[in-house]
């Protein structure tokens, strides 16, 4: 593997971390940003739900955006756009400036999900095996540093600027630094030769120039489910372990951090069972695991117990989503760019369901059946599992590695 790749590789996985510690930063310090604000509890659904819809249209954006320019460029500046609206964030005033600022926020958040998938795909088509979950790894982990900083800024009491400024003052030169090594991929040739689709197009197959959103349709559910899961367990970990299991308030803090360790450890891991299985094998295991967990979460007699059920669920659900952005990769290889813009939406899809769903259904039922909704809709990610299959016609992850010279060059011209 020469230089240029691994360079390209360790300038993507810092910019991962640098999305983890910014997201963590956010949403770890929303009861400070309301008070900050005087937004009220009926208002702050609003501005919450705000920020992964406009996502979404980042995401969209993207995917226009890279038939013109290099997926590298939209990443490399639309990582500052993140940082620079996280500061803004804590540095406002009035509630005019809080909505501009989330609504950057979420816009650049989406282009950034987007581009920075694009390029794992890519590398990972480069090297020829699975790094995905490398990649998502690292996002786990500048999550568990951001939500540490957040945490600290919280018992120090200091102001949300003074929180923020330090980490953006770190991290906006070096991932700009950064991004002079990133690296886009070239997509297989399409009919045209272009390995680009064309404006025209619109009636190819998977493998093809374009995206055939039946065959995508399957990978969007696993998405869409697995951040149901994912949001589960960050918005309703710590409320179910304290009023239905029973446990103090400290103790309700520790599933959402036992969540995110277990899920640093199974994507550091993961790689290494795709390589060994195959993505089908894992992703059928990841669900099994996943649903497991919710069980357990359900019919858990107390708090220690529904610790191990929310394990279960960060050693399960860990895998599915960088694996299903590699997967579209693998299914569109000249249209990876399109196929992973309009998966990444249901990145957001899922996050905006799942919290309100579980809160209606807890309400209605009790949040003990509520649990086992995402645990079914988890299960059924392992009827999906055969999308997840390498194609070795198409790519090169089990019968053959591509050349190195199928990466295109670096944002800076390597």
């Amino acid at each position: 593997m020469t230089d240029v790749l691994r360079r390209g590789r360790a300038s993507l996985a810092f910019g991962f971390f640098a999305q983890g510690a910014a997201f963590a930063l956010l949403v770890t310090r929303i009861p400070a940003i309301q008070d900050r604000y005087g937004v009220s509890d009926a208002l702050l659904p609003v501005f919450l739900a705000a920020v992964p819809v406009l996502a979404g249209v980042g995401s969209v954006t993207t995917e226009h955006l890279v038939r013109r320019m290099r997926p590298s460029r939209v990443l490399r500046w639309s990582q500052p756009v993140v940082l620079l609206a996280l500061l803004a964030v804590g540095a406002g005033g009035d509630l005019a400036w809080l909505a501009v600022a989330l609504a950057t926020f979420g816009l650049a958040v989406g282009a950034l999900d987007a581009s920075m998938n694009m390029l794992g795909v890519s590398l990972q088509r480069a090297y020829g095996r699975s790094i995905m979950l490398s990649f998502h790894a690292v996002f786990s982990l500048g999550g568990i540093v951001g939500a540490s900083l957040a945490w600290a800024g919280a018992h120090w009491q200091l102001a949300l600027w003074v929180s923020y400024l330090p980490v953006v003052a770190v991290l906006l030169p070096a991932v700009l630094v950064g991004s002079r090594w990133y690296l886009d991929g070239n997509p297989a040739p399409t009919a045209d030769g272009t390995g680009r689709t064309g404006p025209e197009e619109g009636k190819g197959g998977a493998g093809g120039g374009s995206v055939v959103f039946r065959v995508l349709l399957p990978l969007c559910l696993v998405m869409t489910f697995a951040y149901i899961g994912d949001s589960t367990v960050s918005n309703w970990s710590a409320k179910y372990l304290k009023d239905v299991l029973g446990s103090s308030e400290q103790l309700a803090t520790v599933p959402y951090n036992v969540y995110m360790v277990t899920t640093l450890v199974g994507r550091s891991v993961g790689d290494f069972g795709v390589r060994r299985f195959g993505a089908a094998a894992v992703v059928r295991l990841g669900s099994l695991v996943a649903a497991a967990g919710f069980a357990v979460v359900s019919a858990a007699p107390g708090a220690w117990v529904g610790m191990l059920g929310f394990t279960l669920l960060g050693l399960g659900l860990c895998v599915l989503v960088p694996q299903t952005f590699a997967a579209a990769g693998r299914l569109f290889p000249g249209a990876s760019d399109a196929a992973i813009a309009r998966l990444n939406i249901f990145n957001y899809v899922g996050f905006l369901i799942g919290s309100p769903l579980v809160g209606v259904l807890g309400d209605a039922w009790g949040y003990r059946w509520a649990m086992l909704v995402p645990m079914v809709l988890v299960l059924v990610t392992s009827v999906y599992a055969r999308s997840f299959e390498a194609r070795p016609d198409r790519y090169g992850g089990r019968h053959e590695r591509p050349r190195t010279a199928d990466v295109g060059r670096g944002s800076n011209g390597l």
